[in-house]
Parts: structure tokens; sequence; C-alpha cells
């Protein structure tokens, strides 16, 4: 009995790459993960600057810096010579929001800066974590100095990276009065508070921006 070569079945052909249909099935999973990831913090950061589905009345009680500045152009790094900038870069594990506190002279008003934005903090309860202190301040009178690690235990110190100047975003000037400048988990400066801001100023924005970000 002879078998003809019609009916025998092909081969299988074997493939080495995913087929057109599994590349378009890990492209739209890519895409999937990333808009989970980052798409919430996108939406807050068009919401809070365009007012879109925010509500209405809502107005924020810092000054908004439009557009945000990096944080890489403040030349700042911490005692032990960290560029600050490193701390915002690609993969960090637990971003959070970042308060500065920055003084050419820390007198009267500064330390109410230091204080407001210590009180804020701790009355955002459960979300405190999801905020961080730092302070890069120039003179201060020994007093202050004294009591800074007792008072303000959680505030990193910060100083000008060796070898720059910090160059500071429009309206903020330490030489002339203390802010606070809030940096978000992307290292974008965008928002200030002054002597003129209350506790419940600075309170009421980090609450809506934190409601808003679903990063930090």
């Amino acid at each position: 009995m002879t078998t003809t070569t019609a009916s025998r079945t092909p081969p299988r052909e074997e493939t080495n790459g995913p087929t057109p249909e599994q590349v378009r099935r890990g492209r739209r999973t890519a895409f999937l993960l990333f808009a989970l990831g980052f798409g919430p913090m996108i939406l807050a950061t068009i919401m809070y600057y365009t007012g879109w589905l925010n509500p209405a009345g809502h107005t924020n009680q810092g000054v908004l810096i439009a557009p945000p500045v990096s944080v890489t152009e403040l030349n700042l790094e911490t005692l032990s010579g960290e560029p600050l900038a490193k701390r915002f870069s690609a993969g960090q594990t637990d971003p959070q929001w970042l308060m500065v506190i920055a003084a050419s002279e820390c007198d009267s008003r500064c330390e109410k800066l230091l204080y407001l934005a210590r009180q804020a903090n701790i009355a955002l309860g459960k979300n405190a974590d999801r905020v961080s202190r730092a302070a890069v301040l120039g003179d201060t009178t020994d007093d202050l100095a004294a009591r800074l690690p007792t008072e303000y235990p959680l505030m990193e110190r910060l100083v000008p990276a060796a070898g720059a100047a910090p160059t500071w975003p429009a309206g903020i000037s330490p030489e002339r009065e203390p802010r606070i400048m809030l940096i978000d988990p992307f290292g974008n400066v965008m928002m200030h508070h002054g002597p003129e801001n209350t506790g419940k100023d600075i309170l009421k924005d980090l609450k809506h921006l934190l409601k808003l970000s679903q990063v930090g």
C-alpha cells in the first residue's frame, strides 16, 4: 500500500518570534500599565494648572509657578553632597512631595515658615508621610541653630551645590524674604508660600494636591 504525497499532512512551520497579534497585545498591556501608573499624576497636573474639572470656586492659596521649574535648576545638595535632584530620578520606589524653606537670613519670618511647614505636615494625618521637609538657610542665630535638631528633627538641611549658586524660580528671592517651595514627586518646583500665608493656607493646598495626585 502506498501513500501519495498529497495525502500527507505538511509539517507545521516553527516561528522564532512573537506573532503580530502577540505584539499588539503586548503594546496594549504596556500602554495600560503606563496609564495606570502615570495617568492620574498627569491628569492631576492638568487639572490643577488649568482648573479643568476642579470644584467651582477653588483657588490655590500659594503662588503657582507656571511653567514649573525643574529641581535641577535649584543647584542644591544635601550635607553629604548628594544632589537634591537625585531623589526625584526615574525609578524611585517611594516618591514624595517636598517642602523646601529657603532663606538667606533666618529671621522671625523664616522661623514662622519653619513652624507652619512642620504643623501643616503633621496636620495631614495619615498622609503626612507623603510629604517631607527640607531647608536651605543662610545666617541663623546661635539660639535657632541649637534648637533646630530638637524642634525640627525631620527637617533635612540643604546647601548650595559645590561650585554653583542656587537659581531660584521667578518670584522667589530668599535674600528679600523667606519662601516655602513645594516640589512634586517628579521634581517640579510648582508652588510657593510666604509669610503672608497662614498654616491653613498651606494645609489647604497640600490636601488638594495630595487628593488629586496618586503619585507620592
